[in-house]
C-alpha cells in the first residue's frame, strides 16, 4: 500500500472533503433491467435498444443494459443517467413494456442466453449452474484510475465490498426466498462453485506485478477447464483475455483506465446516483491520504484510510448479504467508511419477507417495481430541473 508524503497532503475541514479540491474523479455506470409487459411476464426489449445511446442488450434475452459516459461530476452522471433512462421508458410505455429494477426476476420463466461464443464457452464450463447467472441483473460503477494510486483505489473498493447492502434490491430466487441480496448469494457462492476464485472478492495485493500474476494464474484455470469441457486453446483465447475471463467482483480495467466495482445490485436509479457519488468522494479523498491495513473495524479520517484485514471484509460482506442493513455491524462498518446510511433505502427490506410468492405475486411485485423506478425518474428529473 502507498503512502503519500507528508508534505504532499491537504489539510481536510471535516471527513472527506477538502476546501482545497482535488480534480474530479471520473466515473460511470452500467445497469441492467429486466424487461416484462403489462402483465409483468419476462419479455424482450425489442427495439428498445434503439430509444438512447448507451443502451444495449444483455447476454440473456429479457435483459436490458444502460450505460453513461465518463462523467466529471455526479450533477453530470445524474443528469445523463435519468435522461438515457427517460428515453427508453418512454419508447417502453407506448409498447406496453416496463423496466424492473429487480436484481433477480423473481420467476420460474426459462431464461435464454442470446446467441454467442463467449456465453456458449461460460455455459458449458460452469455447467448447470450458469442458470444462476441468468437471473442476475446488476450495476457496475466505475471510476478512474489515479496515477499511482490504481492499486490503492482497487483495494479501497475491495474494502467497501459491504457497500452492496446498500442497495439489495431482491431477496428472492425464482419464488421462493434466499436472502437479503439473493443475487450476491446466487452468483458468489452457487453460481461460480466449480470455479470459486472467479466469482468470488479477492484479497488486497500489494501493487500491479502481483494483480497481473493473479490475472494470469485464474485465467489459466479459466482455459483449462474451458479445454476440459471440449473447446480448442485457440477458440477460447479468441473470445477471452485475462481481464475479461474473471467476474470477481472488483476489478482493474485496463481497456477502459478505471477501477470497477460489479458487485451493486439494480436498483432505482436515484440509489445508483446516490452511492457512485459516495464511492467516487472515497476514492477522491485517495489523492490526499495515506491507505493502510489495520486491524477489523476500518475507518476514514481526514488524512488516512484505515481498510480493515481482508478477513473482516469477507465477514461484513457476508453479513452484507445475508441481513444487509438490518446487522448493526454492517451499518456502523460503512459509517465508518464514510456512507451516510440512512440516505439508503434497499429495496430489498421494503419489498421481502421470508416466505414464497406464488406467480401471480411475483408478477404484481415486478410490475410493482417498474412503477417506482418510473416515479423514481419522474421526480427525479423534475427536482434537479428547477
Amino acid at each position: 500500500m502507498s503512502e503519500r508524503p507528508e508534505d504532499q497532503r491537504q489539510a481536510h475541514s471535516s471527513g472527506i472533503v477538502s476546501p482545497a479540491e482535488p480534480a474530479p474523479v471520473r466515473r460511470s455506470v452500467e445497469v441492467e433491467y429486466w424487461v416484462v409487459d403489462d402483465e409483468g411476464w419476462l419479455t424482450e426489449p425489442g427495439d428498445l435498444v434503439e430509444a438512447s445511446p448507451g443502451v444495449e442488450r444483455e447476454f440473456v434475452a429479457p435483459l436490458l443494459e444502460i450505460k453513461t459516459s465518463p462523467c466529471t461530476s455526479t450533477g453530470e452522471l445524474r443528469t445523463e443517467l435519468f435522461d438515457r433512462l427517460a428515453r427508453v421508458l418512454r419508447q417502453a410505455t407506448s409498447q406496453g413494456k416496463h423496466l424492473v429494477p429487480l436484481a433477480t426476476p423473481v420467476c420460474e420463466q426459462s431464461i435464454e442466453n442470446l446467441p454467442s461464443e463467449r456465453t456458449e464457452i461460460q455455459d458449458r464450463i460452469i455447467g448447470e449452474n450458469f442458470d444462476y447467472v441468468r437471473h442476475c441483473a446488476g450495476t457496475h460503477i466505475h471510476v478512474e484510475q489515479q496515477p499511482e494510486r490504481a492499486i490503492d483505489q482497487l483495494n479501497t473498493l475491495i474494502a467497501l465490498d459491504p457497500a452492496l447492502a446498500l442497495v439489495n434490491s431482491s431477496p428472492y430466487f425464482e419464488r421462493e426466498y434466499l436472502a437479503t441480496g439473493a443475487r450476491s448469494e446466487l452468483y458468489r457462492w452457487k453460481a461460480y462453485e466449480t470455479l470459486p476464485h472467479q466469482g468470488q472478492l479477492w484479497p488486497y495485493v500489494d501493487d500491479m506485478e502481483e494483480w497481473a500474476q493473479l490475472l494470469e494464474r485464474r485465467y489459466g484455470e479459466f482455459v483449462t477447464e474451458a479445454i476440459v469441457s471440449g473447446f480448442d486453446r485457440e477458440r477460447v483465447e479468441e473470445h477471452f483475455e485475462p481481464e475479461s475471463a474473471v467476474w470477481t467482483p472488483v476489478k482493474l480495467r485496463e481497456e477502459f483506465s478505471t477501477v470497477e466495482w460489479r458487485s451493486p445490485d439494480t436498483t432505482l436509479p436515484s440509489q445508483v446516483i446516490q452511492l457512485a457519488d459516495d464511492v467516487s468522494g472515497i476514492i477522491e479523498h485517495l489523492v490526499d491520504a495515506d491507505v493502510h491495513v489495520a486491524g477489523t473495524t476500518g475507518r476514514i479520517t481526514d488524512e488516512e484510510i484505515i481498510l480493515p484485514e481482508f478477513d473482516a471484509v469477507q465477514e461484513y460482506v457476508a453479513a452484507g448479504i445475508r441481513a444487509g442493513l438490518s446487522s448493526s455491524s454492517v451499518r456502523s462498518y460503512l459509517e465508518r467508511m464514510g456512507f451516510d446510511v440512512s440516505a439508503y433505502e434497499p429495496m430489498s427490506e421494503v419489498i421481502g419477507s421470508e416466505g414464497d410468492l406464488t406467480a401471480s405475486e411475483a408478477r404484481q411485485l415486478r410490475l410493482e417495481c417498474a412503477d417506482r423506478l418510473e416515479k423514481d425518474v419522474r421526480q427525479r428529473r423534475a427536482l434537479h430541473s428547477e
